[in-house]
């Protein structure tokens, strides 16, 4: 499996009590599977997002990305398996409003340290694979709420991940085009072999998906 999470616990202080926000919880997710993650607010999937992408390290439990076991490494290196094995799509695209779709690809790439032209050679291939082709100089401000969206996308893509991590992605558009980028991020997990874990309200996308589990009061579980 790409993404392992295993008996994870996670809890935060909540005045003069625990809050356990992950209760023993189990994900695994495959190179080429798609799965989503559905259940009310403040039911842990944030935190379950956050402990995938390595942002948190949970209170007990096991997580493995890519075979590499999260929960021993030190800080930097698990900014070092974010930046090469770890694709985030953000709910809100959060674009940097003075720079083109091509530069929030580049910058990045920046942090490899790259050669520049194989750098600019992959984030055009990207904003092409997101039907993007023609507007690669466009700013923030130039383009649709879903165009945003796709360079978000793109961005999580830039470095080749092997897990991508996506939470809300259709939660400021409209029921078409979140329907379009929900069938997006599945092409381009089966494309890429991506092992894919979604946060989504939307349950008219999930026959876009491999797998549905549901949330509750920090447990996971299939949905029925």
């Amino acid at each position: 499996m790409t993404l392992k999470l295993a008996d994870v616990v996670l809890t935060y202080p909540d005045g003069d009590r625990t809050l356990t926000a992950l209760d023993h919880v189990d994900l695994a997710v495959a190179p080429g599977e798609f799965t989503a993650v559905v259940g009310p607010s403040g039911s842990g999937k944030s935190s379950l997002l956050a402990v995938a992408a390595t942002l948190i390290r949970p209170d007990s439990g096991t997580v493995s990305v890519a075979g590499l076991d999260v929960c021993e490494a030190s800080s930097a290196a698990r900014a070092r398996l974010r930046r090469d094995h770890i694709g985030i799509v953000f709910q809100h695209a959060n674009l940097l409003a003075s720079c083109t779709a091509l530069d929030q690809l580049l910058l990045m790439a920046d942090l490899t340290g790259r050669p520049a032209r194989k750098v600019k050679a992959r984030a055009a291939e990207l904003l092409a694979a997101v039907g993007l082709t023609g507007k690669e100089h466009k700013r923030p401000h130039q383009l649709s709420g879903g165009e945003r969206q796709r360079v978000n996308i793109a961005r999580a893509l830039m470095n080749a991940p092997e897990v991508l991590v996506v939470d809300e992605p259709t939660s400021a558009l409209d029921h078409q085009r979140g329907a379009e980028i929900v069938s997006l991020l599945a092409e381009l997990t089966r494309r890429d072999n991506l092992a894919t874990v979604m946060v989504t309200h939307d349950l008219d996308t999930l026959s876009l998906v491999d797998s549905v589990l549901t949330m509750t009061d920090g447990r996971l579980r299939p949905r029925s």
